[in-house]
């Protein structure tokens, strides 16, 4: 008997469309400081990270310490930019209405942050319960920790979870957990989701359903 899969979604770039939104922020915040990214440069540098690990880049990339009020700051900035623009991933709402298997959010994001966004979009009845952050673990992604706590509180196995990932960061995460990994190259991010360990690419939410099969090679 083929064991049951749990889903493992990563939540902005894969749940909620807010990379583009956030990195917007922070490039903004970063010319602010004095130093000029462009939207790419700042998606390299700060694509997948815990809130403490982007206070860290933002430091080396400046040469001085982020301003005090740096957290709230684009956390108030991002969310002012959410509730004019934020949608979520296009057929992420079909998709999560259609499946049949157990499946839950894990994000290094605060979960302030994913209640908003996915309460926004309207998404947040789909993971009641089943919210969990970098907040919750010793360390972020690219540790394990996170996937290895999500999938102990849903009571699967590890082998038997499969991760969708937009982020190299998050799909190093999986791999490491002993996770099947999905990785969502809607950004056109492939080769660096390839490079990280992606299991499969995927282009499109609704090619979900088709590569669960390939987790326990059916």
């Amino acid at each position: 008997m083929t064991p049951q899969i749990t889903i493992i979604f990563d939540c902005d770039g894969v749940l909620v469309d807010s990379e583009i939104i956030s990195h917007t922020v922070l490039k903004q915040m970063l010319a602010e400081q004095g130093r000029d990214l462009s939207l790419q440069e700042t998606f390299d540098h700060f694509m997948g990270t815990s809130t403490e690990k982007c206070q860290s880049i933002f430091s080396e990339l400046t040469g001085r310490p982020p301003p005090p009020d740096f957290t709230m700051a684009f956390r108030d900035r991002t969310f002012d930019a959410f509730r004019t623009s934020l949608e979520p991933v296009p057929g992420i709402t079909e998709l999560l209405s259609s499946l049949k298997c157990p499946f839950c959010v894990a994000s290094n994001g605060p979960r302030v942050k994913m209640r908003f966004t996915l309460g926004h979009t309207g998404l947040l009845r789909y993971f009641d319960g089943r919210l969990f952050s970098a907040e919750d673990v010793a360390r972020p992604k690219p540790a394990p920790d996170l996937f290895l706590h999500a999938a102990n509180e849903m009571n699967a196995e590890p082998r038997n979870c499969v991760v969708v990932e937009d982020s190299p960061t998050g799909v190093v995460a999986a791999k490491a957990a002993g996770m099947f990994v999905l990785g969502y190259a809607a950004m056109g991010q492939e080769s660096k989701l390839r490079a990280a360990g992606a299991d499969q690419l995927l282009w499109n939410m609704s090619a979900l359903h088709q590569a669960l099969p390939l987790v326990h090679g059916s």
